[in-house]
C-alpha cells in the first residue's frame, strides 16, 4: 500500500453496520452486496481486502480477478466457500470470526433439540391449519437423558452447559481434547461407538473435513441407541442424509433436527417429507448479536492484516 493511500475493501454480502463503520476509519469501503458475480469480479480488481459471508465463492476465478488482494475476511466461522490452498499460494491471508456466533449457534442447537423432542414445529403447523391435534404430539423430556456431543469445542461446550441445566448427562467424542478437558465442560469423554450406543440425543459440533464427511452414515446409524434423536447445527455433509432418512423410516432413529445440509439451499431430498424431522435454513448465526459481533470481528481482522499486524483469527499462514 502506497504511503498516503487507503486500501480498498470490498464487502461482498449483507453484513451488520459495525463492519463498514469500523473499516471506514482506515479503508475505502466498496459495498457490493446483491451485485451479480460478474460485477463483483470487476469490483475486486482494485481491492486489497474482501469481506464475505458464506454466499460468495472465493475461488480461483475470483482470486485471479483480484491481483492486489491481500486479506479475505469471513464474517463467521466456516471457510468452506474459500479456496484456502489457492489463497495461501497467492500470499493472501484468510481470517474468520470464530467467536462471533458461538452463543447463537449453541442456543439454536438446543432450540432444535427441544423442538424435535416436543414436536413444536409440527404442532404449530397444525394449529395454523385449523386443527387441534393435541393427542398426536406426545414428546419426550430432556431431563434424565444422555446427550452425546460429537465435538466439544467452544460451541459444544456451551451446549453441554445448557444440557446440564436441563438435567441431562453429557458424553463427548472429540479426538482433540483430553478427558480432563471434557470433565471441565461437564462431560465424559468416550469413543465414537460408545457415544452412539449410549446417547438419547446426539448433537454435532465439528467442521466439515475429509475426516468428518459422512461421519454419521449407515454403519454409524446401525450402532446408535434405538430411538436416538439427531441434531446438527454445525456443518452440512457430516451426516449422510440418505442414511439418516432410512434410519428414521426404519424406526432406528426417532427423529432429527437439522440446520445445515450437504447442499444448500436445500430443495427437496429424502428428509423433507419426514414429519419426524425439524428443518431450518442455516440459522445458527442468525441473531442480531451474532451478526453485529461477526461484522466487527472480521473488520478488525481485515484491518490488522492490511496493516501487517498479528491476526489471531487467521486460518492460513502466508
Amino acid at each position: 500500500m502506497a504511503a498516503g493511500t487507503r486500501p480498498v475493501v470490498v464487502i461482498a454480502e449483507v453484513l451488520a453496520a459495525s463492519c463498514a463503520e469500523y473499516l471506514r476509519d482506515t479503508c475505502e469501503v466498496v459495498e457490493a452486496a446483491g451485485e451479480p458475480r460478474s460485477r463483483l469480479l470487476s469490483l475486486v480488481s482494485d481491492a486489497e481486502g474482501l469481506v464475505v459471508r458464506s454466499g460468495t465463492r472465493v475461488d480461483r476465478e475470483l482470486l485471479e480477478a483480484a491481483p492486489r488482494l491481500r486479506v479475505v475476511g469471513r464474517a463467521g466461522v466456516g471457510v468452506d466457500n474459500i479456496d484456502l490452498d489457492e489463497a495461501t499460494r497467492r500470499g493472501i491471508l484468510v481470517a474468520n470470526a470464530p467467536l462471533a456466533n458461538s452463543v447463537s449457534a449453541a442456543e439454536h442447537a438446543f432450540g432444535l433439540m427441544l423442538s424435535q423432542a416436543r414436536n413444536i414445529a409440527r404442532a404449530d403447523a397444525t394449529i395454523r391449519a385449523g386443527r387441534w391435534d393435541r393427542a398426536a404430539f406426545r414428546g419426550v423430556e430432556l431431563d434424565g437423558k444422555v446427550l452425546g456431543l460429537v465435538g466439544l469445542g467452544r460451541i459444544g461446550a456451551l451446549v453441554a452447559h445448557r444440557a446440564l441445566a436441563f438435567g441431562m448427562s453429557v458424553l463427548a467424542y472429540d479426538p482433540y481434547i483430553t478427558a480432563d478437558q471434557a470433565r471441565q465442560a461437564g462431560g465424559e469423554l468416550r469413543d465414537l461407538d460408545s457415544l452412539l450406543a449410549e446417547s438419547d440425543f446426539i448433537s454435532l459440533h465439528l467442521p466439515r473435513t475429509p475426516e468428518t464427511e459422512n461421519l454419521l452414515d449407515a454403519v454409524a446409524f446401525s450402532k446408535v441407541k434405538p430411538g436416538v434423536r439427531i441434531v446438527n447445527a454445525s456443518r452440512g455433509g457430516i451426516i449422510d442424509e440418505d442414511a439418516l432418512a432410512a434410519a428414521i423410516r426404519s424406526g432406528r432413529v426417532a427423529g432429527a433436527a437439522l440446520d445445515v445440509f450437504a447442499t444448500e439451499p436445500l430443495v427437496g431430498g429424502p428428509l423433507v417429507d419426514l414429519p419426524q424431522v425439524v428443518l431450518t435454513p442455516h440459522l445458527g448465526a442468525s441473531t442480531a448479536e451474532a451478526q453485529d459481533k461477526a461484522g466487527l470481528h472480521v473488520a478488525e481482522a481485515v484491518v490488522a492484516g492490511l496493516m501487517g499486524e498479528p491476526v489471531p483469527a487467521a486460518v492460513n499462514r502466508v
